[in-house]
């Protein structure tokens, strides 16, 4: 699982002008501190994460998108079964029937087991 991300606001600085002019010392720096927020007149416009770390992040994105998937897979499965339950030929019946009972149980409940 990857570790928590610093917020944007905490991370270390660097110009657009010092990317490109002084791109060792960047590199050096995203390696020490793993981003660093790059600006352009002050505004972040882009975060440089290592190597490593996009990884991470590509990984836990992928994981997500797969437990997405599931669950979403799950609810489609049940939706379609129970869709098809409401499809079978008694079915309006079966619902009137319920209507009609006005909130009466057609068994008592019993306390217990039998």
């Amino acid at each position: 699982m990857i570790a928590e991300l610093p917020k944007l606001e905490d991370l270390p600085r660097q110009t657009a002008s010092d990317v490109k002019n002084k791109w060792r010392e960047v590199v050096r720096e995203v390696r020490a501190a793993g981003s660093v927020a790059i600006t352009s007149h002050s505004s972040v416009e882009v975060v440089l994460v290592d190597a490593d770390a996009y990884r991470e992040l590509a990984a836990s994105a992928a994981a997500f998108r797969e437990r997405e998937t599931l669950i979403l897979d799950q609810l489609s499965a049940q939706f379609k079964e129970r869709l098809a339950s409401l499809q079978v030929p008694d079915a309006g019946a079966r619902a009137a029937a319920v209507f009609q009972r006005r909130g009466k149980l057609s068994n008592r409940p019993k306390a217990g087991t039998f």
